[in-house]
Protein backbone atom coordinates (compact mmCIF):
# COMPACT_ATOMS: atom_id res chain seq x y z
CA UNK A 1 0.00 0.00 0.00
CA UNK A 2 1.61 3.04 -0.96
CA UNK A 3 1.23 6.23 1.00
CA UNK A 4 -0.69 9.30 0.13
CA UNK A 5 1.67 11.95 -0.81
CA UNK A 6 0.53 15.77 0.72
CA UNK A 7 -0.64 18.46 -1.37
CA UNK A 8 0.38 21.78 -1.86
CA UNK A 9 -0.59 24.18 0.99
CA UNK A 10 -2.67 27.25 0.39
CA UNK A 11 -0.49 30.89 0.63
CA UNK A 12 -2.11 31.49 3.86
CA UNK A 13 -1.64 27.93 5.08
CA UNK A 14 2.59 28.87 3.61
CA UNK A 15 3.01 31.92 5.86
CA UNK A 16 1.11 31.03 9.05
CA UNK A 17 3.70 28.05 8.95
CA UNK A 18 6.93 29.56 8.03
CA UNK A 19 6.50 31.71 11.01
CA UNK A 20 7.53 28.88 12.73
CA UNK A 21 10.32 28.08 10.91
CA UNK A 22 13.31 30.06 12.01
CA UNK A 23 15.56 30.96 9.41
CA UNK A 24 13.75 29.91 6.11
CA UNK A 25 12.04 31.77 3.79
CA UNK A 26 9.85 31.96 0.82
CA UNK A 27 11.74 32.54 -2.58
CA UNK A 28 10.17 31.84 -5.88
CA UNK A 29 7.91 29.58 -4.59
CA UNK A 30 9.87 27.47 -2.56
CA UNK A 31 10.87 27.54 1.26
CA UNK A 32 14.91 28.24 1.53
CA UNK A 33 18.08 28.32 3.90
CA UNK A 34 21.54 29.29 3.13
CA UNK A 35 24.02 28.51 5.65
CA UNK A 36 27.45 29.41 5.91
CA UNK A 37 29.77 26.33 8.01
CA UNK A 38 33.22 27.12 8.94
CA UNK A 39 34.91 25.32 6.33
CA UNK A 40 33.99 22.99 3.49
CA UNK A 41 34.29 19.67 5.47
CA UNK A 42 31.59 21.10 7.91
CA UNK A 43 29.24 21.68 4.93
CA UNK A 44 29.66 18.55 3.47
CA UNK A 45 29.45 16.92 6.33
CA UNK A 46 26.17 18.63 7.20
CA UNK A 47 25.00 17.41 4.03
CA UNK A 48 25.27 13.95 4.94
CA UNK A 49 23.70 14.14 7.52
CA UNK A 50 20.17 16.05 5.47
CA UNK A 51 20.63 13.24 2.93
CA UNK A 52 19.30 10.98 5.48
CA UNK A 53 16.93 13.29 6.86
CA UNK A 54 15.76 12.98 2.70
CA UNK A 55 15.93 9.67 2.23
CA UNK A 56 13.95 9.04 5.91
CA UNK A 57 11.59 11.13 4.72
CA UNK A 58 11.65 10.00 0.82
CA UNK A 59 11.87 14.14 0.14
CA UNK A 60 14.75 15.34 -1.51
CA UNK A 61 15.92 19.14 -1.57
CA UNK A 62 17.36 21.14 -4.43
CA UNK A 63 20.60 22.40 -2.87
CA UNK A 64 23.92 23.50 -3.42
CA UNK A 65 27.36 23.73 -2.40
CA UNK A 66 30.21 25.97 -2.72
CA UNK A 67 32.91 25.54 -0.38
CA UNK A 68 31.78 26.83 3.29
CA UNK A 69 28.44 27.55 2.23
CA UNK A 70 25.08 25.42 1.58
CA UNK A 71 21.73 26.55 -0.01
CA UNK A 72 18.54 24.69 0.11
CA UNK A 73 15.00 25.14 -1.69
CA UNK A 74 12.32 22.52 -0.75
CA UNK A 75 9.05 22.25 -2.71
CA UNK A 76 6.73 19.29 -3.59
CA UNK A 77 6.89 18.75 -7.16
CA UNK A 78 4.76 15.87 -7.54
CA UNK A 79 1.85 18.33 -5.42
CA UNK A 80 3.13 21.25 -7.67
CA UNK A 81 4.01 23.81 -4.56
CA UNK A 82 5.20 23.58 -0.79
CA UNK A 83 3.26 20.92 1.40
CA UNK A 84 3.46 19.61 4.47
CA UNK A 85 6.47 17.11 3.79
CA UNK A 86 8.44 20.14 3.03
CA UNK A 87 7.59 21.95 6.42
CA UNK A 88 8.53 18.81 8.06
CA UNK A 89 11.46 18.58 6.26
CA UNK A 90 12.23 21.73 7.49
CA UNK A 91 11.92 21.45 11.05
CA UNK A 92 13.74 18.20 10.96
CA UNK A 93 16.70 20.18 9.60
CA UNK A 94 16.55 23.12 12.21
CA UNK A 95 16.85 20.03 14.71
CA UNK A 96 20.02 19.05 13.31
CA UNK A 97 21.24 22.03 13.14
CA UNK A 98 20.11 22.96 17.08
CA UNK A 99 21.93 19.67 17.99
CA UNK A 100 25.37 20.77 16.09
Amino acid sequence: MTQERPKALKDEDIESRLAGCPGWALSEGKLRRDLEFPDFSAAFGFMTRVAMIAETLDHHPEWSNVYNRVSIELTTHDAGGISTLDFEFATRLNRLLSAS
